[in-house]
C-alpha cells in the first residue's frame, strides 16, 4: 500500500514526504538518502559558498541517486545579498526541474525558474503568504507553523490552526512543515488538508545527516521543551535548540532594549557552524524545532520514511477507520 497524493503525482514521488532546505545539513549525502528512501530531498544552495560549488554539489548528489531531487534557495534581505542570479543560473544549468524557494520577495526568483519548467514549492508562514504565492504561479507551498524550527514568522499561529486555515483557500498542492517527524504527524496533515508533510528538524538526527553526532544525540535528549525563541524583541523570531548561548541572548532581549548587535557575537554564523563541525552543543545557536520531544531515536533516512509512511498507513486504515461506525437501519 502507499499513499497517493497531490504531492506524490507532482513532484514524481513515491511518499508525501520532503526534506526542506536547512543551512549546513542540505548536502549530497542527506538529500541522496531522502530520495533514494522514496521521498523528496532539497540541496540548500547558499551552504554552497559559490555558484559553481553548488552546480559540482548537484552533480555529486546525482552520482548517489538516480531519483528525483531539488535545491532550496532562500533569499534573504540583506545590505550585500549573495550572486541569487547566478545561483539561479547554477540551478537551471544542471538541470534541476524543482526548487524550494522561502524568504523575501521570490517573484524575480519564481518567475526565472517557471521560464525554464521548474516546479516550485514556495515556504510561508501565514496563510495571506501563501495566498500570495499562488498568485505568483508557484506549483506548491510549504505551510510553515509555529513549532517549526528557524524562523515561524511573527503571527504565532501553530499547524493545528494553520494548515486547515490555508487548506480552506489555498488551492495549489500543500505540504505541512513544523512539528512533525512521525506517521501520527503525516496522518494528521492529511486529515488537516495537506498533501504530504515537510521535515527538518527530524531528518537532521539520521545517519547521513551530515552533522556532529553529538547534535544528533542532543536532539534525542531534549523534550519539546527544549527550544528558545531568539529576536522576538526584534520581530524577527527564530527558534533554537535551548543552550548557554541561547539562553544568554534570550536574557538579553528580556533586560529590555536591545538591538540586534548586542547579540551579535552570540549569534554569528560562523560560531555556529564551528560548533556544528567539532560537536560542540553551547559553541553558537543552531536551530532545532519542537517535533525534537518526538524524536527518540537515530535511524537511516530509509528506516524512518518506511516507519512513517507505514504508521500513517495503519492509523487511515485502521484506527480511524474502526472508529467509524454505521447506524443499524430498521428492516
Amino acid at each position: 500500500m502507499a499513499l497517493k497524493t497531490r504531492f506524490t503525482e507532482m513532484f514524481g514521488v513515491e511518499h508525501p514526504i520532503a526534506q526542506g532546505g536547512m543551512q549546513w545539513v542540505g548536502k549530497a549525502e542527506l538529500v541522496s538518502a531522502v530520495a533514494n528512501a522514496g521521498a523528496l530531498g532539497f540541496i540548500t544552495a547558499l551552504t554552497q559558498p559559490t555558484p559553481n560549488d553548488l552546480a559540482k554539489e548537484i552533480a555529486r548528489t546525482r552520482t548517489m541517486t538516480d531519483k528525483p531531487f531539488g535545491v532550496n534557495l532562500t533569499i534573504l534581505p540583506a545590505i550585500n545579498p549573495p550572486p541569487y542570479a547566478e545561483y539561479r543560473a547554477a540551478i537551471i544549468d544542471s538541470g534541476i526541474k524543482i526548487v524550494e524557494t522561502a524568504g523575501y520577495k521570490p517573484q524575480e526568483h519564481v518567475d526565472h525558474f517557471k521560464q525554464h519548467g521548474i516546479k516550485v514549492i514556495h515556504k510561508c508562514t501565514a496563510v495571506r503568504h501563501a495566498l500570495s504565492a499562488e498568485r505568483m504561479g508557484v506549483d506548491a507551498i510549504s505551510i510553515d507553523g509555529f513549532e517549526c524550527a528557524g524562523h515561524p514568522g511573527e503571527d504565532d499561529i501553530p499547524g493545528l490552526i494553520l494548515i486547515p486555515a490555508a487548506a480552506n483557500k489555498v488551492k495549489i498542492p500543500m505540504l505541512a512543515s513544523g512539528g512533525f517527524g512521525d506517521g501520527r504527524g503525516l496522518a494528521a496533515a492529511l486529515a488537516l488538508g495537506a498533501d504530504g508533510i515537510n521535515m527538518g528538524t527530524r531528518f537532521c538526527a539520521t545517519v547521513e545527516a551530515p552533522i556532529h553526532e553529538n547534535f544528533k544525540k542532543r536532539m534525542v535528549e531534549l523534550d519539546e521543551r527544549g527550544t528558545n525563541l531568539m529576536f522576538r524583541t526584534m520581530h524577527n523570531t527564530a527558534r533554537v535548540a535551548k543552550n548557554s548561548v541561547s539562553d544568554e541572548v534570550v536574557a538579553i532581549e528580556k533586560a529590555g532594549g536591545a538591538q540586534f548587535e548586542d547579540v551579535k557575537h552570540l549569534v554569528a554564523g560562523v560560531r555556529g557552524r564551528a560548533g556544528l563541525e567539532a560537536g560542540d552543543v553551547e559553541a553558537g545557536v543552531w536551530s532545532a524545532g519542537q517535533i525534537m520531544g518526538l524524536i527518540q531515536d537515530i535511524p537511516t533516512c530509509q528506516v524512518l520514511i518506511e516507519r512513517i509512511v507505514a504508521e500513517a498507513e495503519g492509523i487511515i486504515t485502521g484506527r480511524l477507520a474502526n472508529m467509524v461506525t454505521r447506524s443499524l437501519q430498521p428492516a
